[in-house]
């Protein structure tokens, strides 16, 4: 039982009328954390196929968001060329599918697009779209010292992720 004041549930953990799901928890956790509001802004990786359309993301990928830019990687010059020219439209696609103003820019380069062709429709409507390790942004855990804790942290917030897609 914890002691009052202390910001702790103050209900016993076996009464059943004071249970609340572990994903509430989770989400009301995150949102606490400094972090969170960077994390809602990575939701982009998960909004990019839906938003720019099979063709451009068969072409160009996002790569990583700092201050505001998103760097995006494009199959060729001439897809980079093309994208310049619609960079206000997905601007202000994306951001109107994130819910608030996390792009203000668009920075383009060609190189290497992975060959994964972006799904049109989820072949299992309850299954939960992949989460790339590596698009959760490092820095954001990069203060936690202990691996394992690190690691734990970043397998619950890619989940989280997941679910909230």
């Amino acid at each position: 039982m914890a002691a009052a004041g202390d910001g702790l549930p103050s209900a016993r953990v076996n009464d059943p009328g004071t249970m609340e799901r572990l994903g509430d928890i989770v989400d009301r956790t995150v949102k606490r954390l400094p972090l969170s509001r960077r994390l809602e802004d990575y939701a982009v990786w998960t909004a990019w196929d839906e938003t720019v359309g099979p063709a451009i993301a068969r072409n160009a990928r996002p790569e990583k968001l700092r201050n505001g830019t998103l760097f995006v990687r494009v199959r060729a010059a001439a897809w980079m060329q093309q994208l310049h020219y619609m960079k206000d439209i997905m601007l202000e696609k994306l951001n109107r599918q994130l819910g608030r103003e996390v792009i203000t820019n668009i920075f383009f380069v060609v190189g290497q697009v992975s060959a994964d062709p972006p799904r049109e429709e989820p072949a299992d409507p309850v299954e939960l779209p992949a989460v790339d390790a590596t698009r959760l942004p490092e820095q954001a855990l990069d203060d936690i010292d202990d691996p394992d804790l690190r690691d734990s942290l970043r397998r619950l917030l890619l989940n989280h992720l997941r679910k909230r897609g």
